[in-house]
């Protein structure tokens, strides 16, 4: 929509994951580093880790452009909850192998013969795991079982293991020694600096077609950074959203009130979602955080306001509900009346019952 308007050739702040906008902030650089790496190595696990939204697809998708096909023969596969037979026909399909109703030591003679012949012909075998934090232990298992497929002293499979913070919980078991021992590296892939953010938006508004409109001002990239924390998928969310604002405002210079109004914006459809001491805040119907309140709770002050903040929410709440069974009660009592009269307020109502 904002597209022509600014003279963009592409959106520059999708959130399907585009290796073509991949920029390499510090952390994207070092996890790439990490990858490659074990590229060089042809051996082991390498593990990155990342926040909900911190951009691990787009490196993995960037990694998988870069890749020589006549060299590297890379599969894909995006976990869910599978467990360990599960997790061997999705590798063998991701292979390009038949895997439907095959018994499990067939499908690992297939695999096998398959990681073989590859090596024959002077290629490798690559294996990324995306939200491996999704894996079963079971199916963790199966996964380094595979990696002691070897043809003399040389390794058939080279795997990298990405997902959430939590797989780091998973790897730190203590049924995942051996796995550990086979980790040749990991990283974890952290949020950006409001310098990196700058850069970042600037990317991607670049690689769109941008040349200066909108004029973006200092104040507005303060306010990105600061409302993002700097998490790339955060950032897209927020400047598209922004950039839709400027079309509709007919707008082509954005400041940080922009910034503050948009976000407001959001967070009127969203509902309350910070606490003081910005600790996410979670609606009725989700689960809360407990640990991320442990903080709060630790100052007296900070906790009897959080009380306050609950309480008043949920008598907001209650109001609410009560006011629209008001108005129904209120349409119904109506309805049987006929309509042919005005309709009694609800409050007198219940005094004449309570008066009887």
């Amino acid at each position: 929509m904002y597209e022509s308007y600014y003279g963009f050739h592409a959106k520059p702040f999708q959130l399907n994951p585009d290796p073509t906008f991949f920029y390499g902030s510090r952390g994207h650089r070092r996890a790439m580093a990490y990858l490659e790496y074990g590229l060089h190595q042809s051996e082991g696990f390498i593990v990155i880790t990342g926040d909900v939204g911190a951009g691990k697809t787009t490196l993995v998708r960037s990694l998988l452009q870069r890749l020589d096909s006549s060299k590297v023969v890379a599969a894909h596969l995006v976990s869910t909850q599978i467990d360990a037979d599960d997790i061997l026909r999705l590798v063998a399909a991701a292979f390009g192998m038949p895997a439907k109703n095959v018994e499990k030591a067939d499908l690992l003679l297939q695999l096998e013969a398959f990681l073989v012949k590859l090596t024959a012909t002077g290629k490798r075998a690559l294996l990324i795991v995306d939200e491996a934090q999704n894996l079963t232990p079971r199916a963790v298992e199966e996964l380094r079982m595979l990696s002691n497929f070897q043809l003399e002293d040389h390794a058939l499979l080279q795997s990298f293991l990405v997902g959430q913070p939590e797989f780091r919980h998973t790897m730190q078991s203590e049924h995942m020694q051996q796995l550990r021992q086979r980790v040749i590296a990991s990283y974890h892939l952290g949020p950006m600096d409001p310098a990196e953010t700058r850069a970042y938006v600037e990317h991607r508004l670049a690689c769109a077609g941008w040349r200066g409109d909108p004029q973006i001002e200092d104040a507005a990239f303060e306010q990105i950074h600061t409302e993002s924390g700097g998490v790339p998928r955060r950032i897209n969310t927020l400047c598209d959203r922004l950039l839709l604002a400027g079309f509709l405002s007919d707008k082509h210079a954005l400041g940080g009130g922009d910034v503050g109004d948009v976000v407001r914006e959001m967070h009127e459809e969203q509902g309350p979602r910070v606490l003081p001491g910005g600790v996410p805040f979670a609606a009725p119907d989700t689960v809360v955080n407990l640990g991320a309140l442990a903080p709060l709770l630790a100052d007296p002050a900070a906790a009897k306001r959080l009380a306050e903040l609950g309480a008043g929410f949920q008598v907001g709440r209650l109001e609410a509900r009560i006011e629209r069974l008001e108005q129904m009660l209120g349409a119904l009592l109506g309805l049987a009346s006929g309509g042919g009269r005005e309709r009694e307020p609800l409050g007198d109502i219940r005094e004449a019952k309570d008066g009887k």
